[in-house]
């Protein structure tokens, strides 16, 4: 019996991968491979490419009773070929293979991987791409991606996770980075077609389940000024941190703020806090007589508002770059005073803010965290301001293959204050 075990690990399987051209595609040492198997495995498609083929087949169809089937065989002393799709260790069989069966005891065949078929076909250079399977996976490393504007993303579907619903993903989330969306279709096949998409074309279009989804960044167009809207600018049209992208005020949240400011005319507003300067830029589009300092600590934050203003054209912000309560000493006297961020010195700030707030001024604050919460209502209950709060709730709808769920936005309280 020991023999016998140790003759039948001697028999090694074949996984061999194979493209769209079916045994054309394969050299003479591989097809000899096939040509000698007594269990043939494979996709439908795979074993319709060896009609001639003697070997018993084996259709695949749920994983784990093809490995079962597989492990009889290899045990009875079959000669085994696994028939896949390009290189079964790039997202493939492989790795569950190599999970059920002695390392030793398999032999791969790679094929050309549909990833390098498709930036073959787009004419694009492919070792820094950021490479994300959504087959029978969530969207959630893709998302991440999207959101943080990655240069060069290949993405592998499926059905439900198709071009067309990554495409209404993307638009759902709202982002500023543009992407030209290709779509490769049966690469290496008869009806092999490569187009590119914008996400708005793709949304719409019925696309081959065998393709390959390569997402490109584009450099940021100029904006149509004429078809914004006067106020709760699209989060899209806003230059964002890439490495942060969640730091920028949500449109929801800064319709809101701009609702509780009350701005009026002629006025002088700080924007503690900056970050890449989108209440800033709202309220200077709102109130262009107004003159508006963005008080940002960061250079990158900077260096961001500075080109959110030329692409909105705003020319009513002055950027202050420093660290809060230091960089507001020598402000000009101010109506209204925003701060979205403090630094971990809100109460420092509040001091000064009390100092340079004009009469009937406004303060209102924005906070993501309790602890900063808490300690802004103990400065103003001690110096006896009026305040009152408003808590927002916020979830946006996200498409979810052929579903749709709703994605919450972080909890933010809004402080009104007034002296």
């Amino acid at each position: 019996m020991k023999e016998d075990r140790e003759d039948y690990r001697k028999n090694l399987i074949k996984v061999i991968g194979i493209g769209l051209d079916g045994a054309l595609g394969l050299d003479r040492a591989t097809l000899q491979h096939i040509q000698t198997a007594t269990v043939l495995v494979g996709s439908r498609r795979h074993l319709d490419y060896f009609p001639e083929s003697t070997a018993k087949c084996l259709i695949l169809g749920k994983f784990g009773e093809a490995i079962a089937q597989i492990q009889k065989f290899w045990q009875h002393g079959d000669r085994i070929v696994i028939l896949v799709s390009g290189d079964p260790l790039f997202f493939g069989l492989g790795r569950l293979l190599l999970e059920s069966f002695p390392v030793e005891c398999l032999q791969f065949y790679p094929h050309v991987s549909s990833i390098q078929l498709a930036f073959a076909r787009v004419k694009v250079p492919w070792q820094d791409a950021k490479i994300i399977s959504v087959h029978g996976r969530s969207l959630e490393e893709l998302t991440r991606s999207l959101q943080q504007g990655v240069d060069k993303i290949a993405v592998l579907t499926d059905r439900i996770n198709s071009p067309k619903a990554i495409a209404a993903l993307y638009l759902a989330l709202d982002i500023p980075t543009r992407y030209q969306f290709w779509v490769c279709e049966n690469l290496g096949g008869e009806a092999e077609n490569v187009q590119c998409y914008t996400a708005e074309l793709l949304r719409d279009r019925a696309i081959s389940p065998l393709n390959v989804l390569i997402l490109l960044r584009e450099e940021e167009n100029a904006l149509n000024l004429e078809e914004l809207p006067l106020f709760g600018l699209p989060d899209e049209v806003f230059l964002s941190f890439r490495d942060r992208p969640g730091l920028m005020t949500k449109r929801e949240i800064r319709i809101a703020i701009l609702g509780e400011l009350s701005l009026q005319p002629e006025q002088i507003i700080w924007d503690i806090g900056a970050g890449t300067g989108s209440v800033a830029i709202e309220m200077a589009r709102l109130r262009p007589d107004s003159r508006i300092y963005a008080v940002e600590k960061t250079a990158m934050g900077a260096h961001l508002i500075r080109k959110n203003c030329q692409r909105l054209q705003v020319d009513n912000v002055t950027v202050i770059e420093g660290t809060a309560p230091e960089s507001l000493r020598d402000l000009p006297p101010c109506d209204r005073i925003f701060i979205g961020g403090s630094g971990g010195n809100i109460t420092q700030i509040l001091d000064v803010c009390q100092e340079k707030l004009r009469d009937k001024g406004l303060i209102v604050l924005a906070f993501a965290t309790i602890e900063h919460l808490n300690l802004s209502i103990s400065w103003l209950q001690e110096w006896e301001w009026h305040h009152r709060l408003l808590q927002l709730h916020i979830s946006r709808s996200v498409p979810i293959g052929q579903l749709t769920r709703f994605s919450p936005l972080n909890p933010v309280t809004i402080i009104t204050a007034q002296k």
